[in-house]
């Protein structure tokens, strides 16, 4: 008789996500954007409400949308916040050249230890899902130019760092990612 293979089970990706729930997710939400270290998410000053009607507001838009990302361990763990939107849709769109197929993507790692290349997997993990969509030609990232890790993120991931731009109420250093051909 051959010799036959050990049993493998299915692949199972480390990480599911799902959209925010206003409500059920909001005290996770207020817990994780208050903190000194999510300044650059811009909400360290928000209220439990205030934080609950920027998530019910992204709720209602169809051109933003908002996810909770899990990482599958022996429980699964929130681990991170993950938002789109269509830049023609949002004011990142009056500060450059929108394209057709322009995604724009928000990452925001919640606190918690984390093994090495956690964020990596999480990031290769995000741009996967969201390149499963054909009519993504290119995804959108505009993080405050003082945030230095998420600016080098993006470019360990392959971003092609564009123009730095004036957002108001942050100073944004864009960057792209071409669908790979």
């Amino acid at each position: 008789m051959a010799d036959t293979p050990p049993f493998t089970p299915p692949f199972t990706p480390p990480f599911t996500h799902r959209p925010v729930d206003p409500v059920g997710d909001l005290d996770l939400l207020h817990g994780w954007v208050t903190q000194e270290r999510a300044r650059f998410w811009g909400m360290t000053d928000h209220t439990r409400d205030e934080v609950g009607e920027v998530y019910a507001y992204l709720d209602s838009l169809g051109t933003h949308h908002a996810y909770l990302v899990h990482e599958h361990r022996a429980d699964t763990v929130p681990v991170a916040v993950f938002q789109t939107y269509e830049p023609e849709h949002d004011p990142v769109g009056e500060a450059y050249d929108v394209q057709p197929g322009d995604l724009g993507v928000h990452l925001f790692v919640g606190p918690g230890e984390r093994r090495p290349g956690f964020t990596g997997s999480l990031a290769r993990y995000l741009l996967g899902v969201v390149l499963e969509d054909p009519s993504v030609r290119r995804i959108v990232v505009e993080p405050d130019v003082l945030n230095e890790r998420s600016v080098a993120r993006f470019r360990r991931e392959g971003f092609e760092v564009g123009p730095v731009v004036d957002l108001g109420h942050k100073t944004a250093q864009l960057a792209f990612l071409p669908r790979p051909r």
